[in-house]
């Protein structure tokens, strides 16, 4: 937490209620797969047991449900589903399909397609494949979560201002070679050339988007093959020689940086939603180390967000997950316990144990806190999969008093568009 931003946050705090009908900008930053337990393990690491994070500095609260319409935990595509649509559909929808389809609002699309309608600038922002759905399904909507090449034809065509991120293999032909690698699609459509026809410049390195000229009407950044990260457990990372980020490809932050400098040149009301899909895809691969440094850089987005908020008053900034990835739990090690002495490799009930080289290795270590003291915590794991339960929402700024007490993941969508488009959704 920037020492400069203190102040800010104080003023945003204090600002006065906008009227009823006055609508704003919204950035919503998806940390996906990220609970309760893992924001926690990342304060003691980064800040220590008694500081606070970005995230913990937005004041309102709420608990999330993620059900869906048919299935009790939430899958990524129907989460996204839900944030996007404002309905609680199938696991297996990405985005709603079809001539009849209709947002909560009564759209005949997602709120942010809804948002280009009106004449409001949008933006998504992705540490992972242009065709993650946490941010993808916002722009478009397709009958199948692998149908890689309708989702980024999708992106291309849905008219939103700035698309950053990975996925360069999905704008390709097959055989077609890129910046950093060659192209899968099948079709034989070059979506690089198609971006470009449509007003697009075209980036592929964090030194490219930092040069982007702020009054860049359209931007697509394509800074990975696949991912700007590697999702691995530590072990793999190590025997493949592999860092878990690309250190050639922009944050999460720096990516949102430049796309709110974009978006609002462009007018009020602007909506931008930020992933950043490692500390999902990380906790999946059961690596601690991962999430923990996913979430470092998801809170610095937040940041980023929150600066601007508090100069813009106007500004909605909202974050949640939609599930928990692996369940990761932190657990604290009693005192004296020896911080380079390895951690066994299960828990007593069979769980799998992380310390900060991954399984087998010494605990993580906290920051100190504020009398200087350092304690010992480890990681422990209930799956692999995405989990229920330990999921909250926060928000700050323009509206952001509607989360509160326990929220419907469709609540996401009310509250964005509360503070998008100046009036309340009449009562499901």
């Amino acid at each position: 937490m920037s020492a400069r931003l203190l102040p800010l946050l104080a003023g945003l705090l204090a600002l006065p209620v906008m009227a009823a009908d006055a609508p704003g900008n919204v950035i919503f930053i998806h940390a996906d797969g990220a609970a309760a337990g893992a924001w926690m393990a990342t304060r003691w690491m980064l800040a220590g047991p008694d500081g606070k994070l970005n995230w913990d500095r937005m004041p309102h609260v709420a608990v999330y449900d993620g059900r869906l319409a048919d299935i009790l935990t939430s899958t990524s595509h129907g989460g996204a589903t839900a944030h996007a649509w404002g309905v609680k559909h199938s696991r297996d929808s990405y985005g709603v399909v079809g001539p009849d389809a209709k947002s909560l609002s009564g759209f005949n699309g997602s709120i942010m397609l809804e948002a280009i309608a009106a004449g409001r600038p949008a933006g998504i922002v992705n540490s992972g494949s242009a065709v993650e759905p946490g941010s993808a399904v916002f722009a478009t909507s397709v009958a199948s979560r692998d149908d890689n090449e309708g989702i980024c034809a999708g992106l291309v065509a849905s008219g939103v201002a700035v698309i950053l991120g990975g996925g360069e293999e999905w704008f390709l032909p097959a055989g077609t070679k890129g910046r950093h690698g060659p192209g899968k699609r099948t079709d034989g459509r070059d979506l690089v050339r198609e971006a470009r026809e449509r007003g697009y410049a075209v980036i592929f390195t964090r030194e490219e988007l930092a040069a982007l000229p702020a009054d860049t009407p359209r931007v697509l950044g394509l800074f990975a093959r696949a991912n700007t990260f590697n999702a691995m457990s530590e072990e793999m990372l190590r025997n493949s020689e592999l860092p878990p980020f690309d250190p050639t490809a922009p944050t999460v932050a720096e990516m949102t940086t430049k796309a709110i400098e974009i978006l609002s040149k462009q007018g009020e009301g602007f909506i931008l939603v930020a992933e950043e899909e490692g500390s999902d895809d990380f906790g999946n691969n059961s690596n601690a180390a991962g999430v923990i440094e996913s979430l470092r850089r998801a809170d610095e987005a937040i940041g980023v967000a929150l600066e601007f908020a508090a100069r813009n008053p106007r500004t909605l900034v909202i974050t949640t997950s939609d599930s928990s990835a692996g369940a990761l739990s932190a657990t604290g090690l009693p005192p004296g316990r020896s911080t380079e002495e390895p951690l066994p490799a299960k828990t007593a009930n069979g769980a799998p144990i992380d310390g900060r080289d991954g399984e087998g290795s010494p605990p993580f270590v906290s920051a100190p806190d504020s009398r200087g003291r350092r304690f010992a915590f480890q990681v422990s794991w209930a799956l692999v999969d995405d989990t229920s339960g330990g999921v909250v929402a926060r928000a700050a700024g323009f509206r952001a008093e509607r989360i509160s007490g326990n929220m419907e993941n469709t609540d996401i969508y009310r509250a964005m568009h509360a503070a998008l488009f100046g009036s309340d959704l009449p009562a499901e």
